[in-house]
């Protein structure tokens, strides 16, 4: 018999621990949390001070049964869970349910999963931390306060079916208000001028770009600018050469993880986390869940030795990080492989990419900043007080570049950046041509994941743990959706001044606009946030959310009880819900008139209906309106007049086919091609707007072959043609003289024998 059980939250975890316990030891999983709060009514005990009403998960019932067995057998139960508040807390109910004493029960926790970590933690364990406990309680039941308060007012006001959630509904504000300067912003055109300048003493005319640091607003403006340097002399009026050093960043926390994985490997937080998880599991990398931007003696040890290994002593350089993150206490260690020394593991191709991602920031760190030489040269235009001025930047010493450097969510800037010319003050220079291109204004770019993490986090809304739960449920809210843009094309005018002093003018064309996995709002996302603000200016506030942070950050620090925290927030929230179900809304608000349509005269509106955002044209009194679902993409407060118009374009007649009119339209299952009585359901690539005749009939004829080959029998017999195996909605079955008979699951229908079939239809009863 064992004389020890440890438990873990996951079975790949308790595999890896096993290895290094030894006999005496047994290694058990959780499989996560094994309780939360009571799904009946509100699962919160509001008079008793806020107590939970907690039970065992439906799932979890067994391991419950298979842990307590266990726990009675050994004689010491150590409790293993992950070392941040949600670990502690499933520790804490661990004990409650096995009922452990809580001041005795030996409770160990590690930042990596390593045998000497194990052994460490073994050595040294210590009891549940309730601070810990009652800060991730205080989230838990908040959360789940303001849902079951909140969902039903939306249910009432807004359209039934739908939640709200407290750091959600922020995400999702940000998502909207990001959107909306979107819709309001108006490109504008102006003309950015460079010029290709060599040095007058340069035989070989060495060029380099320089852009005249003015934008003109016109076509205009930039060519009168352009023939006023026919003639012009350029001379140098500043040559400035500055030595910078460009220094690493520090290694990986759980948000700078998801946002690089997403920058550098195209990884969904979702999935960042879901991959992190499984390298920690298998010992391959520190605990995945932190703030912290440190790294211990050891680890900066072993860096150092890997740099001088592989790059020699010149690259390596320790250095200490503070972490700027408010609260940042929630583990030991930034996020680092468990042992420098491994460069490359085995795993999936997304395991090993995040892993060699985190080797790489983690070593990185460790190395000597890069040495760069900045250059700026500012010319001068005679007759002019404006300048044309060049940059460019010279790696002396590439340091830690050598290895990695970060990546930024910005889009990446046009730039005349590049090695410019040993270059004197007062030397004149010689323009080779002289550009004025047409540029475009740009609005804010949609979030995506990595920079909505970033977001959330600059507002101090969230924690590690709640980054990636945050964006699944908004999305899975349908409040979000992810999506893709495909490049729009537009012209450009290009005027080019030639070194003979020729003036001449080119149309081109560019494609701007892609747009990959970016966030967007819905249209009940929009309506949800507008009538959430309206109504509970509180909830939706940013430095509200943060300040709650702030408050459980406190309550695991031992300040604040975790009832008198939410005793503060709730009176006046609740206040604010009843308040909220007495007023009256305007339901007009949620409805948008686009105008006239030309045809009838009466007003095309837009609006959430029963099956989700469409467009409306009234009609005459004891008419019917006409009703048009918005397209993929659309939404209602960006929709204009002439493209909901296009919408009342379906159904469309394409022409006679077998004698009965060829439709096309769109349903409630989305859309379809149809004559007489038979459907086809139209492809991902086909659009009920532009789709032709050909492409319809060959979709009625797939649908008809596929009707054919599901209706013909699998077999027949020829002892008895009433006897038949055919393929139905849930499998194989026999017919017979008009009744269905199941088959056996253990046999291939086409292997039945007729005697077989016999045997089935005598002995069978017959099944609806």
């Amino acid at each position: 018999m064992q004389e020890n059980l440890v438990i873990v939250e996951s079975p790949a975890k308790a595999k890896t621990i096993e290895k290094f316990l030894g006999k005496d030891y047994i290694v058990k999983s959780s499989f996560g949390h094994i309780r939360d709060l009571s799904k009946k009514g509100l699962g919160i005990d509001i008079e008793a001070e806020f107590t939970p009403n907690y039970e065992i998960l439906g799932d979890k019932k067994k391991v419950v049964e298979e842990l307590s067995k266990l726990a009675d057998k050994v004689n010491t139960v150590w409790l293993a869970s992950d070392e941040d508040r949600e670990g502690e807390a499933i520790a804490w109910h661990l004990a409650e349910v096995l009922q452990l004493p809580v001041d005795k029960t030996k409770r160990i926790v590690f930042h990596e999963i390593t045998k000497s970590a194990i052994l460490n933690a073994i050595e040294n364990p210590r009891t549940i931390d309730l601070n810990l406990v009652n800060a991730q309680q205080a989230r838990r039941v908040l959360d789940r306060i303001v849902g079951f308060e909140l969902s039903p007012v939306l249910w009432k006001k807004v359209k039934p079916s739908l939640s709200a959630g407290r750091v959600q509904s922020v995400a999702v504000r940000l998502i909207v208000e990001r959107e909306r300067e979107i819709i309001s912003f108006n490109s504008t055109p102006f003309y950015r001028v460079v010029a290709h300048f060599y040095p007058a003493s340069d035989d070989k005319q060495t060029l380099f770009k320089a852009e005249l640091a003015h934008r003109f607003e016109t076509k205009e403006q930039a060519a009168e600018f352009l023939r006023s340097c026919v003639g012009a002399s350029f001379t140098v009026a500043k040559a400035e050469e500055k030595p910078m050093k460009r220094y690493p960043a520090a290694p990986f926390t759980t948000s700078t993880l998801q946002q690089e994985a997403g920058r550098k490997l195209g990884m969904s937080v979702a999935q960042t986390m879901s991959v992190a998880q499984r390298l920690y599991e298998q010992g391959l990398i520190t605990y995945m869940r932190t703030d912290s931007v440190n790294l211990s003696a050891q680890a900066i040890a072993q860096c150092k030795q890997e740099i001088e290994l592989h790059f020699g002593k010149d690259y390596s350089s320790a250095h200490n990080y503070k972490t700027k993150t408010k609260g940042a206490q929630e583990a030991h260690e930034a996020i680092r492989p468990s042992y420098i020394n491994r460069t490359e593991i085995e795993g999936t191709p997304a395991e090993k990419k995040l892993y060699d991602l985190i080797w790489k920031r983690t070593v990185a760190s460790q190395m000597v900043a890069a040495d760069v030489d900045r250059t700026t040269i500012a010319i001068d235009i005679d007759g002019t007080t404006w300048q044309f001025v060049a940059s460019g930047e010279v790696v002396r010493f590439d340091g830690f570049l050598r290895l990695y450097s970060e990546s930024t969510d910005e889009e990446p800037a046009e730039s005349n950046e590049a090695i410019l010319p040993k270059i004197e003050v007062g030397e004149k220079v010689i323009a080779s041509q002289i550009l004025g291109t047409e540029r475009f204004t740009v609005a804010p770019p949609r979030y995506n994941e990595a920079s909505l993490v970033k977001r959330l986090e600059e507002l101090g809304i969230g924690r590690p743990s709640t980054y990636a739960p945050t964006i699944t449920t908004i999305i899975n809210r349908g409040y979000v959706v992810k999506q893709n843009k495909e490049a729009l094309k537009r012209s450009y005018t290009l005027l080019t001044l030639s070194a003979a002093g020729k003036l001449s003018e080119k149309q081109l064309t560019e494609s701007y606009g892609k747009e990959k996995n970016r966030l967007a709002p819905t249209d009940i996302g929009m309506v949800v946030n507008d009538y959430l603000e309206s109504q509970f200016e509180q909830i939706m506030d940013y430095n509200f959310t943060a300040s709650v942070e702030k408050e459980f950050d406190r309550i695991a620090e031992g300040d604040i009880t975790w009832n008198e925290m939410i005793t503060r927030f709730y009176s006046p929230f609740h206040t604010l819900v009843d308040k909220a179900i007495e007023t009256q809304t305007d339901k007009n608000n949620q409805v948008r008139v686009l105008g006239i349509d030309p045809e009838s005269g009466h007003a095309v509106k837009a609006r959430i209906g029963r099956y989700g955002p469409m467009v409306e044209i009234e009609a005459e009194e004891g008419g019917k309106n006409r009703f048009a679902s918005l397209k993929k993409g659309q939404l209602i407060e960006s929709i204009t007049l002439e493209e909901a118009l296009e919408l009342f374009a379906l159904p469309r007649n394409l022409g006679k086919y077998e004698g009965e009119d060829l439709m096309v339209g769109i349903g409630r299952y989305g859309a379809y091609v149809r004559y007489g009585n038979s459907f086809a359901s139209l492809t991902k690539s086909d659009d009920p707007y532009t789709i032709q005749y050909e492409r319809a009939v060959q979709l009625i004829e797939q649908q008809k072959a596929s009707a054919a080959a599901a209706a013909a029998p699998i077999k027949t017999f020829a002892e008895d043609k009433d006897m038949l195996i055919k393929n139905g909605r849930y499998g194989a079955y026999i017919a017979y003289k008009g009744k269905n008979y199941r088959l056996p699951h253990n046999r291939k229908p086409e292997q039945l024998s007729y005697e077989e079939c016999v045997k089935i239809v005598n002995t069978s009863k017959k099944t609806k």
